[in-house]
């Protein structure tokens, strides 16, 4: 998940009182309906489809791969972020459809198994919401970083153009892998110059009016200014595909 840029101890404030806040709902309703993959799951478990649906829609995809922020958990689909960039897509007159390929519980591993599929219609741009999870699971930083990687240069080989989001680790596995984890994402952004969302979540972590019972997942209203922040990256960016 991503925070908004403010001070050490309040960013520090909002990362703990949310995690927390996870580990509770976890606890009482099961890993499973918080979207947090389970460890004893089996690789056939873990590995679902992506939930999109193949449509006559013949207009070119923008696929959004991503875990249960992105599939829009405890949301109706009308108010996932990828629906609401659907209709900013159509107001601004746009020839796009978005494809929400969000999974809950998925790491990057998950998304980087399941790439072929979600690519396998005309896809001109992917952006990538990945990696909650791998913090969330304490999973290793490099192999991470190696997968978002990989995604990204699969989606390049295809003439795909990839926005990548950036996501903060919980402050329990300590302040090293916190940082390193942040640093993943921005290294990955300079080193393949794709477009960057630094805060997925930004205006929406923390604030509980904002947000579901689990104090994490987004409700209508946040899910809205989320769908604001990657406009603002993604609108740009269709400008100038439109242009060329």
């Amino acid at each position: 998940m991503l925070f908004p840029r403010s001070n050490s101890r309040t960013k520090g404030s909002i990362v703990v009182c949310l995690f927390a806040a996870l580990a509770a709902a976890c606890n009482s309703l099961g890993a499973v309906g918080c979207g947090v993959e389970r460890a004893d799951r089996t690789p056939a478990q873990t590995e679902a489809p992506a939930p999109a649906s193949r449509t006559d829609d013949e207009r070119p995809k923008i696929v959004v791969l991503g875990d249960s922020l992105t599939a829009g958990l405890g949301l109706l689909e009308t108010q996932s972020y990828p629906h609401l960039l659907q209709e900013k897509i159509d107001r601004d007159g746009f020839d796009y459809e978005v494809v929400n390929a969000g999974v809950s519980g998925d790491t990057s591993a998950g998304g980087l198994r399941r790439l072929d599929w979600a690519l396998q219609e005309d896809v001109r741009l992917l952006i990538v919401a990945l990696g909650a999870n791998d913090g969330l699971r304490g999973l290793s930083v490099a192999e991470m970083k190696q997968n978002l990687g990989q995604i990204i240069e699969t989606a390049r080989a295809k003439n795909i153009v990839v926005i990548l989001a950036g996501m903060e680790a919980p402050p329990n596995y300590g302040a090293e892998y916190a940082t390193s984890f942040r640093q993943a994402y921005r290294d990955l952004a300079l080193k393949y110059k794709v477009p960057f969302v630094p805060f997925l979540l930004d205006r929406v972590a923390g604030q509980a009016a904002l947000n579901q019972g689990d104090g994490i997942h987004p409700n209508p209203e946040g899910a809205a200014i989320v769908a604001d922040t990657v406009w603002n990256v993604l609108k740009p960016l269709l400008d100038q595909i439109s242009v060329s």
